[in-house]
């Protein structure tokens, strides 16, 4: 289907409502809170650690929702305002522990160059082909199995972004993304000194530190499973297209009902990469009504466990291989 007719179908579900929005802090922001306080009092009342952790993954469920609304800011798609679209960012920055303005040139350039095998590096899974894999030392070839191991870039990496990266003024370019820095750390040390001088670092840590790295965990793999699978859409720059690389080198995930809300429905990935002005809660029911986004590359949840065997990119044949597969075809 031609571009000027997929914005047509698309276009109108791209406004955003203001309603909608508040529904959604108050489905979302009031009960992450709520959570914490009820860590809280499990803590305070003895309650075996053991059994405060699997409240931690409902928190860090709403918080991966809230990171949903924060990404919905950074597209302007969230509320009409402009001014309430970057107050509410910077709110959820400092809840999700990441700056508002970075993240969102970091991420217009990742929307700007996916599917673009020359212009990796932005906002993407580092992915080597197989020549550059090839070509490369041993020990680059070491760090980058390393990398790849499913251990790295789902719990440890994840965690080094969101608790130091975004901590480090690493790649800051202009004014506004040193405000959301400065504001973002600010405000998040001033909580850890406000709850610290309160109820105490200990209980904070109990709290925080297991929903902030389950959470982490479960916004990098949904990211690496919208873009990374085996016959993903890559091409050089001046075969690349816009339209394509959204069709095809966007997956759509299909979780089950409940973890589709806590995801705020960016499983429907192929859509938000076609105008990501759509707010999350107009993805789903713009996929349903039309066919053309139904034939983009889908996965259900026990599928995508399989992606994280992934490795190379493979130009020849243009698919995303295996390191079996590799040692199979290139050894």
């Amino acid at each position: 289907m031609e571009r000027k007719r997929i914005n047509e179908i698309v276009r109108p579900s791209a406004k955003p409502s203001t309603s909608r929005a508040i529904f959604q802090i108050t489905n979302t922001v009031i009960p992450y809170l709520a959570i914490l306080v009820i860590m809280y009092y499990m803590l305070i009342n003895s309650v075996n650690y053991l059994f405060v952790l699997p409240v931690s993954v409902v928190g860090a469920l709403f918080l991966v929702r809230i990171f949903i609304l924060f990404h919905d800011c950074t597209h302007s798609s969230f509320v009409k305002s402009k001014l309430a679209m970057n107050i509410f960012g910077h709110i959820f920055g400092v809840l999700v522990f990441t700056s508002f303005n970075k993240w969102k040139n970091d991420h217009i350039s990742h929307h700007q160059s996916v599917g673009n095998i020359d212009k990796r590096g932005t906002g993407d899974v580092w992915t080597m082909t197989v020549d550059e894999y090839q070509g490369s030392s041993f020990i680059k070839k070491l760090g980058y199995r390393l990398f790849r191991n499913p251990i790295t870039l789902f719990i440890i990496g994840p965690t080094y972004i969101f608790l130091i990266k975004e901590r480090l003024p690493i790649n800051i370019k202009t004014k506004k993304e040193w405000f959301s820095f400065i504001v973002t750390n600010v405000s998040i040390l001033a909580i850890i000194l406000t709850v610290t001088f309160t109820i105490g670092f200990r209980y904070y840590l109990l709290i925080q530190l297991p929903i902030i790295v389950i959470a982490a965990s479960l916004g990098v793999w949904l990211f690496f499973v919208q873009h990374q699978y085996e016959d993903v859409y890559w091409e050089e720059s001046n075969n690349w297209n816009i339209t394509e690389a959204a069709l095809k080198g966007s997956s759509v995930y299909k979780l089950p009902a409940v973890l589709n809300w806590f995801t705020g429905s960016i499983g429907y990935h192929n859509i938000h990469h076609l105008n990501p002005r759509v707010p999350n809660y107009n993805l789903r029911k713009l996929f349903k009504r039309n066919k053309v986004f139904q034939e983009s590359k889908q996965f259900k949840i026990f599928q995508s466990f399989q992606l994280a065997k992934l490795f190379l990119y493979d130009k020849a044949n243009k698919k995303l291989i295996s390191h079996r597969n590799y040692k199979k075809r290139y050894r």
